[in-house]
C-alpha cells in the first residue's frame, strides 16, 4: 500500500510538472530571448564637474583609486618623457612575475656590466655584486636607483631591451594608449614617453593589484650594504602629508620634475600625477593641492545593505523550481562629499521568470541613487541555467523515483 502510495504521488508530480511547462510555452515563456548580462548603465558620469584652479605642471590629473573616477585634469594625454615614474611600470612588471610564482623576494638579482654603467641616481651596484630582489625594489622605491631597476629588468625580462618591449606590451593590455618605453629606468631616450592619464592608470593598476607595494613606497629611510649604503625616500610627501602612501618620482632634463603621489584618507584612495613641474617644490605643491581637493570635496561610499532582497526567483515550467540571483554591484561607489548618508538602491525583479533561463541573463536591477538622482543601474543576473522541463527529463527523474524504491 505505501509503494503504491509513493507512485501515485510520484505520477501525480510529473503531471504537474509537464502541465507547468505546457502552460510556460503556451505564455511564450520558452522562447522568449533574455538578454546576457550588461554592463551598468552609468548615468553618473559627467557629475563631478572640474574644478578651474590651476597647478604647477604642464600635465596632471587626479584620480580616485578605487573607481578610477578622473576629478581633474590638465593636458591628461599629451606624449611626454616621464623620468623615473617609468619604475612604476618596471615595479609592476615584477610584481606579477612574483604572483605567477616566476621569482620571489629571496632571489638573488645579478648585476651585470650594463646595469653597473646606468647614470643618475644610483646605490653603485658593481658587477658580481649580490642583492636580493627585496633589496632592489627597495632600492627603487626608496632611492630612485636605475642601476636597480636594470639588473631587476634583467633578472625579469632577460636584457632590457626585451623587457622594455614587455613594458610596452603591458601598456598597451591597461589601455595606456600614449605611452611607449625604451628602458626600464627613465633616462630620456628618443621613443620613449607616457602621459599624465597613463601613468595614473599603471599606478592605479600597481597600488591596486598589489598593495604590498607600500611596504616599500612609505619607507623615509633604510640602508644597504650593512648600513654602509644609505637610502632616502626621493617623496618629500611622507614627511608632511597625511595618509601618504607614495608613490613615485621622477627628475630628468627632458621631463623635468615629476610625481605619482598617492594617498589614502577615510577609506578614499586618490592618485595624483604631476608631469613637468619647473622645481621640486612646485611639484610636491601641485601634487599637495590636488590631493587635498580630492579629499575635501569627494568619498568613497560602501553598497547599501541588501541582505534582505531575494537570492533566487522561483521558475516556471523549469527542470528546477528556483535559480539562483548574482547582484552585480561595484565595491565601491565615489561620491560628493557627505553624500553616503543618503545612498539608496531600489531593486526591480519580477515574481517569477519562465524557463529556459541561461547563466548570466539579466534578470532585475539595481538603481542606485541620491537624493532622486540616478547615479547607475546594475544587472541582476541568473547564476546558473534552467533548462526547460521537457518530457524526457520528467520521464528521467521518474525512472529515477521508481528504481529507488
Amino acid at each position: 500500500m505505501t509503494r503504491f502510495k509513493r507512485m501515485t504521488a510520484i505520477f501525480l508530480l510529473l503531471c504537474l510538472l509537464l502541465a507547468g511547462a505546457g502552460r510556460a510555452f503556451a505564455a511564450g515563456g520558452g522562447e522568449e530571448a533574455r538578454p546576457t548580462a550588461a554592463e551598468p548603465q552609468q548615468t553618473a558620469e559627467g557629475r563631478f564637474a572640474m574644478p578651474s584652479f590651476d597647478v604647477p605642471a604642464k600635465e596632471a590629473i587626479l584620480i580616485a583609486q578605487d573607481t578610477g573616477d578622473v576629478l581633474y585634469q590638465k593636458n591628461p594625454d599629451a606624449r611626454v618623457p616621464i623620468a623615473s615614474i617609468t619604475k612604476v611600470m618596471t615595479l609592476l612588471l615584477t610584481f606579477e612575475a612574483i604572483d605567477a610564482g616566476k621569482i620571489s623576494l629571496s632571489d638573488i638579482v645579478p648585476v651585470s656590466e650594463h646595469a653597473y654603467s646606468m647614470g643618475g641616481s644610483q646605490i653603485w651596484l658593481e658587477p658580481g655584486e649580490q642583492f636580493t630582489l627585496d633589496e632592489m625594489i627597495k632600492a627603487i622605491c626608496v632611492s630612485s636607483a636605475n642601476d636597480a631597476a636594470v639588473a631587476v629588468a634583467e633578472f625579469v625580462g632577460g636584457s632590457e631591451p626585451v623587457f622594455a618591449e614587455m613594458m610596452t606590451k603591458r601598456a598597451q593590455e591597461l589601455g595606456m594608449e600614449n605611452t611607449s618605453f625604451k628602458n626600464a629606468c627613465g633616462l630620456d631616450t628618443e621613443g620613449h614617453f607616457s602621459s599624465a592619464r597613463d601613468v595614473a592608470i599603471m599606478s592605479r593598476e600597481l597600488l591596486s593589484r598589489h598593495p604590498g607595494i607600500t611596504a616599500y613606497t612609505t619607507i623615509w629611510m633604510d640602508s644597504l650594504r650593512g648600513g654602509a649604503t644609505q637610502l632616502i625616500n626621493t617623496n618629500k610627501l611622507l614627511r608632511n602629508y597625511q595618509g601618504i602612501t607614495g608613490l613615485k618620482t621622477g627628475t630628468t632634463g627632458g621631463a623635468g620634475i615629476c610625481i605619482s603621489a598617492s594617498a589614502t584618507r577615510d577609506g578614499l584612495s586618490l592618485i595624483a600625477v604631476v608631469l613637468g613641474s619647473s622645481t621640486s617644490e612646485e611639484r610636491f605643491a601641485a601634487a599637495t593641492a590636488l590631493l587635498d581637493y580630492g579629499f575635501a570635496n569627494y568619498e568613497v561610499a560602501g553598497m547599501p545593505d541588501l541582505s534582505a532582497q531575494p537570492d533566487s526567483l522561483p521558475v516556471t515550467g523549469g527542470a528546477e523550481q528556483e535559480v539562483e540571483l548574482v547582484y552585480t554591484l561595484p565595491e565601491h561607489l565615489l561620491l560628493k562629499k557627505g553624500e553616503g548618508a543618503a545612498l539608496e538602491a531600489a531593486v526591480t525583479l519580477p515574481e517569477s521568470v519562465g524557463a529556459p533561463v541561461q547563466a548570466g541573463a539579466e534578470l532585475g536591477s539595481v538603481r542606485l541613487a541620491v537624493g532622486g538622482e540616478e547615479l547607475g543601474v546594475y544587472p541582476i543576473t541568473a547564476k546558473n541555467t534552467v533548462e526547460a522541463m521537457t518530457f524526457g527529463i520528467a520521464f528521467d527523474r521518474l525512472w529515477q523515483a521508481l528504481t529507488s524504491l
